[in-house]
């Protein structure tokens, strides 16, 4: 940004100095943003606004706005005879002046006005004696077309922004990013298309959690410094927050875009542009969204629509709604036949692994790879954002992906590249710098030969894998149930107080019947079933029926190493409490990996065949997939000697010994 864009947002936020002791510092944005954006409305309207009241009187018909902006060349105007040299001409009519002035914009910026609540705004400003002066204040500004074109005013309405942001940063990571984290973010993801557009060309770019609109900024700006004169840009968004949602229409406004272009409402079960495409997509959605508010709207277009809507490839569970946004954003991909697109989220670390085989998180993973729609992920320092200390990546899809990065996916390890801030803002404590911005935009578009090359500056940070890579068999491992059968007074304590045996009208002669085979044990079925049943035939009592005699054999069998092994028709009977898994990686055979991983450890054990109760046919494995990060970057450091921990401990045992001595002098 120019020194006189940041010195001027400076000049305006002084009027904070007026707001101190009757608002709070989180409150200034209310305020100065809303005065900022009727005052360079203001200017922009001045030479239109005779040619406005002629036409308002000239079109005598309902819903004529539209009209009127074509016929005047902007997106906005007034009806009101006031303007903000009228409107503080006494201070005793200021209130009423402003009022009107307000109330008699066109639709879309009324909408605006509304979204910011400036009418309360202007009754607290009164009743605290404070609206005069912040009107005078701001008619003094020098916010008009001729001191600020349409880029340097959205400059200055971006560092209010940060100001508002920075005032009230126990909420910012809610609707503000950090801009080197949008700086960084869409370098990548403009990255490889950089220099390819063309004068003419039309560009859009969408955000569907799009806050006040620092994301759509920063791509705009970022495409226009490296493209040829000519490019026009579009920028859409959606978003949830009324207040962000003002503030990102009136940035927009500022620079002379369509302010329609941005949507309010959820983008999970209110799309706001059903249907519609973009050349690139980019979103800081909030980390661990619910979305329990708008669980039947997904969960009936999950189910009806399947991959005809945004959530056929499957659903996360509800404390988290990440894949929510990147699904909703996926589906808004231009085919590869009409030049495709490219897409960047930032998201936490839970999308990378959770969920086993078979949960929606694996299925979402497992569709965007089979697919080949993952490109990159890129992990980030911790501490980088407001509201959050947590460690973030960015992920980056492409359904256009150059030849040598089809069926690959990049991981990019920047986690190192930070430096400390002097001060932080909240939970931010770290910020990436201009030069490692550069840095690592650079080693991503040298991935390739980074990971190949172990003599790369970069090779360390750089790891290229096959899709099927992150892919995985989850086999069930059964071992036999070995038991023995034992007759205790433990044993007669459970039979009778099991739920089957509270019907048993001979329940007490079977108890007594049993007495005599307490402290025997046999080590098989058969013999155990002979006792018990010449017990049975000795006390006078016919053997019970099905459900008792379960809960005989449950209280009489104890599970055994050593015991005999179980069977069912011939076939070994599973043990439960021995049941175990294996991940066997998605490019090996299950026998081959059974047979040199688990059968060497445990001879007796085999692979579970199980139903799969959506198919309903028997599997021998479950397909999941998982992005293990991490690992993938572990570098294992070996402990210290034993010596060298031993000398140091005795070392801090001799200072505290010589502290105890001070102590006791």
């Amino acid at each position: 940004m120019e020194t006189t864009h940041r010195q001027l947002a400076g000049l305006i936020w002084k009027v904070a100095d007026l707001l101190r002791g009757n608002y709070k510092q989180s409150e200034y944005g209310r305020v100065i943003l809303p005065f900022t954006v009727l005052r360079r409305m203001d200017y922009v309207m001045a030479p239109t606004r005779e040619l406005v009241w002629q036409k308002d009187v000239a079109y005598n018909f309902p819903d004529k706005d539209e009209l009127i902006c074509d016929q005047i060349g902007i997106r906005f105007f007034n009806r009101s005879k006031q303007s903000f040299e009228t409107i503080g001409a006494a201070p005793a009519d200021v209130r009423k002046n402003l009022e009107d002035y307000v109330n008699n914009f066109s639709s879309a910026a009324q909408e605006i006005i509304e979204k910011y609540d400036f009418h309360r705004q202007i009754v607290r400003l009164d009743n605290a004696g404070l609206l005069y002066k912040v009107v005078q204040a701001f008619a003094g500004f020098p916010l008009g077309p001729k001191q600020v074109d349409n880029h340097g005013m959205g400059y200055v309405f971006e560092e209010l922004i940060r100001k508002f942001a920075d005032a009230s940063n126990e909420t910012a990571g809610e609707h503000f990013t950090p801009r080197e984290v949008i700086e960084l973010m869409v370098n990548l993801l403009l990255a490889p298309d950089l220099g390819k557009h063309n004068p003419g060309d039309v560009i859009n770019i969408y955000d569907p959690a799009c806050g006040t609109g620092g994301m759509l900024s920063a791509a705009e700006e970022h495409i226009r410094a490296q493209s040829r004169d000519g490019v026009n840009v579009e920028v859409f968004g959606q978003e949830l927050n009324a207040e962000s949602y003002a503030i990102c229409q009136s940035d927009m406004m500022m620079k002379g875009h369509d302010p329609s272009n941005i949507k309010l409402g959820n983008s999970f079960s209110d799309d706001q542009y059903p249907g519609r495409t973009f050349d690139y997509m980019l979103a800081n959605p909030p980390f661990g969204v619910e979305w329990k508010n708008v669980e039947d709207d997904v969960k009936n277009e999950h189910e009806a629509l399947k991959h005809s809507g945004r959530f056929g490839a499957g659903l996360p569970r509800i404390n988290d709604g990440s894949f929510l946004f990147l699904q909703h954003m996926i589906s808004k991909m231009r085919p590869p036949s009409k030049g495709g697109s490219r897409l960047a989220i930032v998201l936490n670390g839970s999308p990378l692994f959770t969920g086993g085989a078979g949960s929606g998180e694996s299925e979402i993973r497992r569709w965007i790879l089979e697919r080949d729609l993952l490109e990159t992920i890129v992990a980030l320092p911790d501490q980088l954002f407001y509201n959050t200390g947590i460690s973030t990546y960015f992920w980056i899809l492409s359904n256009r992906k150059d030849s040598e990065r089809k069926g690959k996916v990049i991981l990019l390890d920047a986690r190192d590249y930070w430096t400390k801030m002097r001060k932080s803002l909240g939970e931010k404590r770290k910020q990436i710098t201009e030069e490692q911005i550069t840095e690592i935009t650079r080693l991503y578009g040298e991935a390739l030969d980074a990971a190949a090359d172990p003599e790369h500056w970069g090779h360390g940070k750089v790891k290229v894998f096959d899709n099927e890579d992150f892919g995985y068999k989850r086999i069930t491992i059964d071992r036999p149930l070995r038991q023995r059968f034992e007759m205790t007074e433990e044993t007669l304590e459970a039979i009778a107080e099991s739920k089957a045996f509270a019907g048993y009208a001979e329940g007490t002669l079977l108890i007594e019947a049993f007495k005599p085979l307490i402290g025997t044990v046999w080590w098989t079925r058969v013999e155990a079933r002979k006792a018990l049943l010449a017990a049975a035939a000795e006390g006078g009592v016919i053997w019970p029926d099905a459900s008792v005699d379960k809960a005989v054999w449950n209280a009489v069998a104890v599970t055994d190493p050593e015991g005999e092994v179980q069977a069912k028709k011939g076939v070994p009977v599973p043990d439960p409490d021995l049941r175990d898994y294996e991940n066997v990686p998605l490019k090996e055979d299950i026998d081959e990996y059974f047979a040199r991983e688990v059968l060497p450890h445990v001879p007796d054990a085999w692979i579970a065949e199980i139903k799969n109760p959506k198919t309903k046919l028997t599997e021998r494995f479950k397909v999941g997939y998982e992005i293990p990060f991490t690992r993938h970057f572990y570098v294992y450091t070996p402990p210290r000697p034993l010596a060298e921990i031993d000398a140091e401990l005795k070392e801090l045992e001799s200072q505290i010994q010589k502290l105890l001595a001070e102590v006791t002098e």
